[in-house]
């Protein structure tokens, strides 16, 4: 029997991700405020979810109580926090233009005990930021932290419209990123166009992830586009495969066209007598475009 916990969901960073913290107690209703312990050192998030319980088997990481509910002092605190950091991503852009460096500056936050102002930015190579930290240090006056994302993080900072013309899901409402491959492009029939299943931040459409496992069932048993397999005594190949239509359309050996239903190829007491003679891929064929990976940066 797992054990369960009473939590809140806190956003640390605008469409981070939501880390839960025990309930301490206290009262908080959506938007809130509240002073907890991140991995940076006492720092403050906003509540977005909660009260709920949850299974403790279900998270990966250790839960830590909420410290407490901000006060109107605390609230001041992260104003200026807010301010200051703000300031902060202004000067470091132009320190990072003095000393030359290829990086974009992205965000900066000041922790809530203002222990570490950490500055998040992107680059296509390594940097050596040595100098660059020790300005900014003599000019803040604290711990610099300069931390490092990829290209999907990127565009969840600067925003931008995605290939459909919404606003990109990375900047609207994704907060963690699920590895993305080409398989999950041909899973769905798609074509391999690049321009078609890029998004703006160069990589595969998150997108492609959404509708992933509707296919997976979909398709499940269905013999794919260029097959060749044995139906009703003939040997027919499989020239489309349409999943909304439902629908597996053959030409048999002597010319003629088929439309067979998907049930005739799931189990059940509609399914037909067929099997496969070639799949016309190989077996590792799916498996071979898992190596064509475009999760986040490490």
């Amino acid at each position: 029997m797992s054990l369960e916990a009473t939590v809140y969901g806190v956003e640390l960073m605008p469409l981070g991700k939501i880390v839960y913290y025990l309930d301490n107690g206290e009262t908080f209703k959506y938007g809130d405020y509240a002073i907890v312990l991140s991995e940076f050192g006492t720092d403050y998030g906003k509540v977005l979810l909660g009260p709920k319980d949850i299974s403790i088997d279900d998270v990966n990481y250790e839960l830590k109580a909420v410290i407490r509910k901000a006060t109107a002092e605390d609230l001041k605190i992260i104003e200026e926090n807010e301010e200051i950091a703000k300031r902060a991503r202004e000067v470091t852009v132009e320190l990072v233009k003095k000393h030359n460096l290829p990086m974009k500056v992205l965000q900066s936050k000041y922790i809530f005990d203002r222990s570490k102002l950490v500055i998040y930015f992107s680059s296509k190579t390594r940097v050596d930021f040595r100098e660059l930290v020790k300005d900014i240090a003599k000019e803040f006056k604290t711990r610099i932290e300069l931390r490092q994302v990829g290209a999907r993080d990127e565009m969840k900072f600067i925003k931008g419209l995605g290939l459909c013309g919404r606003k990109s899901c990375c900047s609207y409402f994704l907060r963690e990123f699920d590895s993305v491959t080409l398989k999950h492009a041909k899973q769905q029939q798609m074509m391999i166009n690049t321009a078609k299943i890029t998004g703006p931040c160069g990589r595969l459409l998150c997108c492609l992830t959404f509708e992933h496992d509707f296919y997976v069932e979909a398709l499940k048993n269905i013999p794919d586009e260029g097959s060749t397999i044995y139906y009703d005594g003939k040997i027919a190949k499989v020239i489309t495969v349409n999943v909304f239509l439902s629908r597996v359309t053959l030409q048999t050996d002597d010319g003629e066209m088929v439309a067979l239903p998907f049930s005739y190829f799931k189990e059940g007491e509609n399914a037909g007598n067929w099997k496969i003679i070639d799949s016309g891929r190989s077996d590792n064929y799916y498996n071979g475009l898992d190596d064509v990976s475009d999760i986040e940066d490490e």
